[in-house]
């Protein structure tokens, strides 16, 4: 999987970054693509893999979060709807699996930012930095040199 998904935790905020490419084989097909979900006013969801995959994985997530929000009248925290990722991903391994690296962002009032790393086995781990694809090589060195922890937005943005 030739995405590239990259995430951290600083002070009070978590900051995700994803590519934009599309690519089949050595084919561009398109570079202004999204790959970062809204899950709701505090979740997101970078995900990389095969198109269809990614799509249409993410899309389940998204739209059973919010159908457990209206049933429920209250919201997933981040740690919760992280672990219900991981469980239909897995479960999802066992029938038609979805070939997808995920890395989930969140912000709760008790808990405060956290950043989650599932990749497409469903295995899943709480980080402090995290990344996927072929760019991690790349900046997991950087991530490792330069991150600190509670690092500020401003230093964190640059």
């Amino acid at each position: 999987m030739s995405d590239t998904l990259i995430g951290f935790v600083g002070d009070d905020y978590v900051l995700l970054a994803a590519d934009a490419t599309n690519a089949f084989s050595i084919i561009l097909m398109k570079d202004d693509e999204d790959k970062i979900m809204k899950l709701d006013s505090h979740k997101l969801l970078a995900a990389g893999g095969e198109n269809g995959d990614r799509v249409q994985f993410c899309e389940y997530i998204q739209k059973n979060l919010s159908l457990y929000r209206y049933r429920t009248g209250r919201a997933l925290g981040t740690n919760a709807a992280a672990h219900y990722l991981r469980g239909e991903l897995a479960r999802f391994l066992r029938e038609s699996p979805y070939q997808v690296n995920l890395l989930m962002a969140g912000h709760d009032e008790e808990d405060g930012p956290s950043l989650y790393f599932i990749d497409y086995m469903a295995s899943m781990h709480k980080m402090k930095m995290a990344a996927h694809g072929y760019g991690s090589y790349f900046s997991l060195s950087i991530l490792d040199r330069q991150w600190r922890k509670g690092m500020p937005s401003t230093k964190g943005s640059n």
